[in-house]
């Protein structure tokens, strides 16, 4: 954990760097203009109890059913369809600006300082209503009337719900790609069980244990393009994970980019641009040729129609496509297209991140489930394993799963089926959504909730009920509590037990050692450090990044 809470630090750094560019004088002229026609008002919908944690606001729902996966559905133009969802998820959208503020206030618990981050959304604000269309502006807009007051100070509502959709790009700029190191695979032909395409992915956005317990899966209807369905969170009108009813599923991955000094058009929407507006493979390139970004970032394009998937990667330099045309695909978070594939930036990304670790794992996967279905590829998303199937502990980012996703995703493009994963991470069933039965009951209006097909439900992973879960779950809290206190400067001895059981619970994952030397560092006692750091050497190591650090760390204990 202490690599996600360093890089949480070094994104509240890179916000607080656009406060010095830009200056407090920004604040009053940079305010976003509402997306509003001359005379348009805006009234926020109430929405109705309609049953145990579930609303409704005309025809569209949301509601959290048995497996505490949230479901909604909303449909109508752009400014009615975002009002209708902010009022009916305004819990979810409050608490995940809560957790978000808490986390910030957890770096940084000087209010004065805090308060200081108005002017750095106000500086990156700057450009960013000219890179996003207006229809997702005020779709963006409705949701926003129903933010908390209460973070005003930080932004209007508006400006923090269009800088919210930039949060992932923000986040995987940062250097070492902590926050965001998915993986994902499609495959097709001779490699699938019935022939068609099978898609899987995992989201691993970590923002903290709490973050994916509110996951949403949105059925949107909108007014112009194609119905769709997409897994989000409270707040988040753009697309990380989804499929439409035509059979086009996008999925991003993070690639190396610089930390953003100006805004273009956030990853998510782009991807939520391409998810709404495109059927085949041609439409999706060109509408992302279309769009300038300001991050690098690949997009993992399947589509029934055509019956195979590709890559499209952006950068804000350019644009290039792989297209392997061979039955398989895979994506983690390196480039594989000409444009980009020898670029010293990737083959230094290459070198020196978890990246071509999962790369390879995945790969040496899929060759061993010859003709897969949605069971093979959810086995394929919970290998917990390193390189050639040897154990690498919990959470170790050279994983596939890496036991820290958001969600968890298997798509059936030419059934219009997907599978969700039910928390923790990939550990509980996977849920069956079938988008033709679901888009055809909410247009004639007799859609009941839950959506889910409980005929179709993907067991849970057997490690959810045995005894190793306790020690996972002792363990990551015990973690967590360890680099809280570092990152705020107040770090605590485990005591013997402690530490042994810290050990015993996760003993094959070079972070445990890497974590216990830490602690030790920063109480001054190098002499106790040093062999914690050669043990977790000994470990496999995620990446050649963390390798060095580990170096870096013994060299400065012996000038101590």
């Amino acid at each position: 954990m202490r690599w996600i809470l360093r890089s949480l630090y070094l994104l509240l750094e890179a916000i607080i760097a656009t406060v010095v560019i830009g200056g407090c004088a920004l604040w009053f002229d940079m305010r976003l203009t509402p997306p509003l026609g001359p005379g348009e008002q805006v009234v926020l919908p109430d929405r109705v109890p309609d049953g145990d944690r579930a609303w409704r606001v005309g025809p569209d729902r949301l509601a959290q059913n048995d497996r505490g996966i949230w479901e909604a559905y909303v449909a109508g133009p752009d400014l009615e369809r975002g009002l209708t969802y902010g009022a009916l998820a305004q819990d979810l959208i409050e608490r995940q600006e809560e957790f978000f503020v808490d986390r910030i206030r957890l770096l940084v618990p000087d209010e004065t300082k805090l308060g200081w981050l108005r002017y750095g959304v106000a500086f990156f604000d700057r450009d960013i209503e000219d890179n996003i269309p207006l229809e997702f502006r005020r779709e963006i807009y409705g949701e926003s009337r129903s933010f908390s007051d209460a973070f005003d100070f930080i932004a209007p509502k508006y400006d923090r719900a269009l800088n919210y959709h930039a949060a992932h790009d923000i986040g995987h700029a940062l250097q070492d790609l902590a926050l965001v190191g998915c993986t994902s695979f499609a495959v097709w032909g001779d490699r699938t069980a019935d022939g068609k395409l099978l898609v899987g992915r995992n989201f691993d956005f970590y923002m903290g244990e709490d973050f994916a317990c509110d996951k949403v899966v949105l059925f949107m209807r909108p007014e112009h393009g194609h119905p769709f369905a997409e897994i989000t969170w409270g707040g988040m009108m753009g697309a990380v994970s989804g499929m439409n009813l035509e059979g086009l599923t996008v999925t991003i991955n993070a690639a190396r980019s610089a930390i953003p000094v100006e805004a273009r058009t956030p990853i998510s929407l782009l991807a939520r641009e391409i998810l709404q507006y495109a059927s085949t493979i041609d439409e999706a390139i060109a509408i992302a040729k279309a769009r300038d970004v300001f991050v690098s970032e690949a997009i993992l394009v399947s589509s029934a129609k055509d019956g195979r998937a590709v890559v499209i990667e952006k950068a804000p330099d350019g644009m290039g496509v792989f297209d392997p045309d061979s039955g398989a695909v895979v994506c983690a978070n390196h480039y594989q297209s000409a444009p980009f594939r020898d670029s010293p930036p990737n083959l230094e990304n290459i070198r020196e991140s978890d990246s071509m670790g999962r790369f390879r794992r995945m790969w040496d996967l899929l060759n061993t489930h010859p003709h897969m279905g949605p069971m093979d590829a959810a086995a394929i998303l919970r290998d917990r394993m390193g390189p050639q199937g040897r154990p690498v502990g919990f959470a170790n980012p050279m994983a596939i799963d890496q036991m820290i996703a958001h969600h968890s995703v298997v798509f059936q493009p030419e059934d219009g089926r997907m599978w969700l994963s039910v928390g923790p991470y990939q550990l509980g069933e996977y849920l069956c959504y079938d988008l033709p039965a679901i888009f055809a009951a909410g247009s004639k209006d007799s859609l009941r909730m839950p959506l889910y097909d409980p005929t179709r439900t993907l067991p849970a992973d057997s490690f959810l009920t045995s005894p190793h879960m306790d020690d996972l779950v002792w363990h990551r809290a015990m973690r967590t509590a360890i680099n809280d206190r570092m990152i705020t400067g107040r770090p605590f001895a485990l005591s013997p037990e402690q530490q042994d059981r810290f050990i015993a619970t996760d003993p094959d994952n070079y972070i445990t050692y890497m974590t216990l030397g830490d602690v030790e560092q920063a109480l001054g006692h190098c002499e106790k450090a040093v062999p914690w750091f050669r043990i977790a050497l000994e470990k496999e190591v995620a990446s050649e990044n963390e390798r060095q650090r580990l170096h870096r760390s013994i060299a400065a204990c012996a000038k101590n």
